[in-house]
Formats: C-alpha cells, sequence, structure tokens
C-alpha cells in the first residue's frame, strides 16, 4: 500500500513483570499505518491485539513497559513519553480510543451531554457553554442517536447497549482525533446492532478523516470494514496484506487456521473447525515459528528458527518457511481454496 505513514511501529517489545518474572506480550512488532485506512489487527485471545494498540496512547498496565523499539508519530517517538508520563497532547486529541465495554467506559452519575462536554471543552478549547452544547448535539446527531436534546441530559443506565456505544464513539469523536483505534466494539452488541455500528464507523471515517485501527478476532467484521489486514499470534504480526489477500490468498498457516474457523464454512453435519493446541507460554523465549506446535504442516525449521517476512506482493507479506524457494509446494486446505465461492468480502 502506498500512501502517508501517519504512525510507524519499530521492532516493537513489551514486557510486563508479573510474580518476579517477565512476560513478552509484543515480541519485536513493526507495522506502518496510513493516513485515512481502515487496519485490522486480528488474532485469537491473548494474541497481543490489545496490548500492541494501547502502547500508542500510553495505556500500559502499570507493571507493564516497552523495552525496546519505536512509535513515531507526529515526528516523536511515543515509546519515548512512557519514560516522561506526558500523554495529555496525544490522549485524545490525537489518537482516541474506543473500548470493548461501553457501560465501563461512561460514567454513571454523569448526564451523556456532560461527558460529551468534557471531550469537546479539553480538546476543543471552547468555552462558550451554548458553543459546546450545540458541537453535543451535533455529535449525538452524527452518531444517529434520535431526540438528542432528550438523551443530551439523559444517563448511560437509559440507554440500551447499542446506543451506549453510539455515546462513546461520539465522545472519541469530540476529542477531534487523527486516529480512532476499536477496540472490538461490537463484541457485546447482537449482529443487527453490530452490522450498525460497523456502517456508523464506515460513514464517520469518511466524515471526520479518520484513520482506524480494528481490533478483532471477528473475522466477518474484518471483511466489512478494513482495507488492510494485520495477523497476529503470540505478540508477533505473522501475516499483513489488503483485505482481499488475506481472505482470498494467505500464506501463513496461523491464517489459513483462522479462516478456516469461519462458520460459514462449515460442512452440513460435521463438526466445525478448529485450532488444535493452545499458544505458546510468552514467559519463555519462544524459538521458530510460535505457531509450528499447532502447524499440522510444521517444517523441521519451523522448530529451530523463527521466519522472516517473505514479500508476497507490493502490499502482502508473511512470516512462514513455506514461502522460502526450498520449502516443499504446500497447498492451503481445501475449505480456503474453496473461500473464493463464499460471499465473504460484502462490501
Amino acid at each position: 500500500m502506498t500512501g502517508e505513514v501517519i504512525l510507524s511501529v519499530k521492532d516493537l517489545n513489551v514486557k510486563f513483570r508479573l510474580r518476579g518474572r517477565e512476560l513478552h506480550a509484543i515480541r519485536g512488532v513493526s507495522l506502518d499505518v496510513y493516513r485515512g485506512e481502515s487496519l485490522a489487527v486480528v488474532g485469537e485471545s491473548g494474541s497481543g491485539k490489545s496490548v500492541f494498540t494501547k502502547t500508542f496512547m500510553g495505556l500500559l498496565d502499570a507493571n507493564g513497559f516497552i523495552s525496546s523499539g519505536q512509535i513515531l508519530y507526529g515526528g516523536q517517538d511515543l515509546a519515548k513519553l512512557y519514560k516522561e508520563k506526558d500523554w495529555q497532547k496525544i490522549r485524545g486529541g490525537e489518537i482516541a480510543m474506543i473500548m470493548q465495554d461501553p457501560m465501563t467506559s461512561l460514567n454513571p452519575l454523569k448526564s451523556i451531554g456532560e461527558q460529551i462536554a468534557e471531550a469537546v471543552r479539553l480538546h476543543q478549547k471552547v468555552k462558550k457553554k451554548e458553543e459546546i452544547r450545540e458541537k453535543v448535539l451535533g455529535y449525538l446527531r452524527d452518531v444517529g442517536i434520535p431526540e438528542p436534546e432528550r438523551r443530551y441530559r439523559q444517563f448511560a443506565h437509559e440507554f440500551s447497549g447499542g446506543m451506549r456505544q453510539r455515546v462513546v464513539i461520539a465522545i472519541a469523536l469530540a476529542c477531534n482525533p487523527r486516529i480512532l483505534i476499536c477496540d472490538e466494539p461490537t463484541t457485546a452488541l447482537d449482529v443487527t446492532i453490530q452490522a450498525q455500528i460497523i456502517s456508523l464507523l464506515k460513514e464517520l471515517k469518511e466524515k471526520y478523516h479518520l484513520t482506524i485501527v480494528f481490533i478483532t478476532h471477528d473475522l466477518g467484521v474484518v471483511a466489512n470494514i478494513a482495507d488492510r489486514v494485520a495477523v497476529m499470534y503470540a505478540g508477533d504480526l505473522i501475516e499483513i496484506g489488503m483485505a482481499e489477500e488475506i481472505f482470498y490468498d494467505p500464506k501463513h498457516p496461523y491464517t489459513w487456521a483462522l479462516l478456516s474457523s469461519l462458520p460459514q464454512l462449515g460442512q452440513r453435519g460435521e463438526d466445525l473447525f478448529t485450532i488444535k493446541g493452545t499458544p505458546p507460554s510468552l514467559y519463555k523465549e519462544i524459538r521458530g515459528d510460535a505457531f509450528a506446535p499447532r502447524n499440522p504442516r510444521a517444517l523441521k525449521i519451523d522448530y529451530l528458527k523463527a521466519p522472516p517476512y517473505f514479500q508476497v506482493s507490493e502490499t502482502h507479506k508473511a512470516k512462514t518457511w513455506l514461502l522460502d524457494p526450498r520449502a516443499p509446494k504446500t497447498e492451503p486446505p481445501e475449505a480456503i481454496r474453496n473461500l473464493k465461492n463464499l460471499e465473504v468480502m460484502q462490501r
């Protein structure tokens, strides 16, 4: 992908101190985020998706730290801010985040209008009460909340789950960010509301000229919002490509396994596909390809040496020895070959 790089992560390593031991949560990740794109970071629970993106905003837990690497944004290295702890200019105003559970993001003691107004005052430096109110009502309308004048005075418990998520989106927009991180914002919602929230985010991206980083394990959501996909496993990005490339021409065995788990690929009367085994312990040093013990197509070298990125196209690369010219030719599973016949990518 070509375009202006708005945020660049270089060889990032993140660790956590737990009970006298160190857990290596993010292992040498490098990634460029392009202005105006929708980038999805996918992977199963515990793969490091949320930890990775929280580093952009200084939201690591107190026992977490960046051991090495850079996060370059707006001419500065955000990784160095962890020592200075001065995130006021970045958090919200430059990079905002929508959390997974809207109820834990909202203050039950403040009206919805007050909470959005606080973001307007802090990040847009607006002081006149009437001007702030008009801006808040505008954000409520933009996120699809009916009767904004009445809803302005209400509290979080008076809203449904989907409406609360819309309010959280409105608060993020009121911060006037350039990058919006969406941390599984549809997980707690039913399928109909999920579709509405995804559609809303696509509309707001265009209206507010946002760059969106979408964290999810739901590949159906990815197909509907992402321009580009980064697949994460055991704290590392193992495959990166345009959405069409990841869905229709995946190269890493873990990506094959993730896609094979799609319910659409199930056969009537047969069990749904599951990935056997468990991810490796991040307390220990990982030797070779982290996915090798769960990979039925693993090569001997997968247990000995970590693969580098192999370039598949200008926009697509993957860390798997199967792409080495010396590797035996290996076809993806039949389910993956059949993906092209399914309407997965419904734009």
